[in-house]
């Protein structure tokens, strides 16, 4: 599903995030990846969706060779990856329903299939009774269960979240990582930037470690 073949990433100014990746995560697996701040965690995964191109060797999504895609074919790209970031990236001034609906807008979803899906993704995160609300009047942790709805809502076969348990308590980390093994049951790939070792180790899930830039550490766990 998602391959890294020798990959390099180097930013101005000299500093190396990534220094030749080699990795490999199948379909549905949920890959945990940790490390110390600095590590490449968050480059690792803006390589995914191409939000940054490596320096050298080659992404591979699904069989596609991110190296070969021109600019226009990148959002087409980008319409099969969810993404979920710690600070939400909500809009504070559409409701809970029109935050999830918005990639199916863009697409020019059907505006009866958008009321459908939009209503099945908030079911799945435990909201569908707050889709008239407003992000500002939400927890944290309801919050970043929209994110979560929003990233699935078009169901995309790889999902990606960047430390989305960071700003949450041990009680709501818990519960969001459970949603994130739901998905993974039903074959979406997980992939995951945390530095909650104590959560990590109890979901008993593939662990992979980065250390300035190198993979040092690549444990399988035991899948749930």
């Amino acid at each position: 599903m998602i391959r890294f073949e020798g990959v390099s990433k180097r930013y101005r100014g000299g500093f190396e995030a990534l220094r030749n990746l080699q990795l490999e995560i199948g379909q549905g697996e949920m890959v945990f990846v940790t490390g110390h701040s600095g590590a490449g965690k968050s480059t690792l995964l803006r390589l995914i969706p191409l939000l940054e191109r490596p320096s050298q060797g080659q992404v591979v999504v699904g069989g596609i060779n991110l190296s070969r895609l021109r600019k226009g074919q990148i959002p087409q790209l980008r319409r099969r990856i969810g993404m979920i970031f710690q600070d939400h990236r909500l809009l504070f001034d559409r409701t809970v329903y029109e935050n999830v609906a918005l990639p199916l807008i863009i697409r020019g979803t059907p505006h009866r299939e958008v009321g459908r899906r939009v209503r099945a993704a908030l079911g799945k995160v435990g909201l569908l009774s707050k889709e008239k609300a407003y992000p500002i009047t939400l927890s944290g942790g309801e919050q970043q269960r929209v994110g979560i709805a929003r990233a699935v809502v078009s169901r995309p076969p790889v999902l990606l979240a960047d430390e989305p348990t960071g700003n949450l308590d041990p009680a709501l980390s818990e519960e969001i990582m459970q949603l994130f093994l739901e998905f993974r049951r039903v074959g979406i790939t997980v992939v995951i930037a945390s530095h909650d070792l104590d959560l990590i180790a109890r979901l008993r899930q593939r662990v992979i470690t980065l250390e300035h830039g190198r993979l040092i550490d690549d444990w399988q766990g035991a899948a749930a």
